[in-house]
């Protein structure tokens, strides 16, 4: 496996879930944010939709940067909640993210990621790309409760109107499938990627990232 010592990591998402589980796993990532267009992109399923968007938003970025004759990793994520076959995204409005509770609470669903990973070297480019789906057990919420947690302000801003490392985790039971997903991107599937590409994990970290005692 190649280890490329001086490897650029960049995010193409502006999500701050995403950056800090990055972050807490020794990358520090430089964010580029697309500016794709989500709403015009279609797909047979929520699955494939979510790594429709991921690829778009990795090739936006990869066009945005300039030549380097160093190597750059891109990567683009983006998650949807799948709920009797709809792909839910951010609520947008408190109306919207309370309907959306009524209807999550008490029920399962399944969190889709769409992961894309560009390495682009010189003037050619390689890719690995996959999905990771995590299913998501809520709690029965009353009310009160519904109305409370939209009031924070916290599910208007994440798709699927919850978090599992918010004030969210709270109201999730459990879940089946690897939990950074459900944040916003699957810290062992980035692995098995960049691992395609030929970059070995340990490579991405950063020298400041924190070590083991012996």
């Amino acid at each position: 496996m190649t280890r490329h010592r001086d490897v650029r990591l960049v995010l193409a998402s502006a999500s701050p879930a995403r950056l800090a589980t990055l972050r807490s796993a020794g990358l520090r990532p430089d964010v580029v944010v697309s500016g794709v267009d989500e709403s015009r992109v279609q797909a047979d399923t929520v699955a494939e939709l979510t790594g429709r968007l991921a690829r778009l938003k990795a090739e936006a970025v990869a066009a945005l940067l300039p030549a380097s004759p160093a190597a750059t990793l891109v990567v683009g994520c983006d998650s949807l909640l799948e709920l009797d076959g709809t792909g839910h995204g951010k609520p947008g409005t408190a109306e919207g993210a309370v309907e959306r509770w009524r209807r999550m609470r008490g029920r399962s669903g399944i969190l889709h990621t769409g992961h894309h990973v560009l390495l682009v070297e010189g003037a050619g480019s390689r890719t690995a790309a996959a999905v990771a789906s995590t299913t998501v057990h809520f709690a029965d919420l009353a009310d009160d409760e519904v109305d409370a947690y939209v009031g924070t302000g916290e599910p208007l801003q994440v798709a699927g109107s919850f978090t599992v490392d918010g004030l969210g985790g709270a109201f999730v039971r459990g879940i089946e499938g690897d939990h950074h997903n459900v944040v916003g991107i699957s810290l062992p599937l980035l692995r098995e990627l960049v691992a395609e590409l030929g970059i070995a994990w340990p490579s991405l970290w950063a020298s400041s990232a924190p070590r083991a005692n012996p």
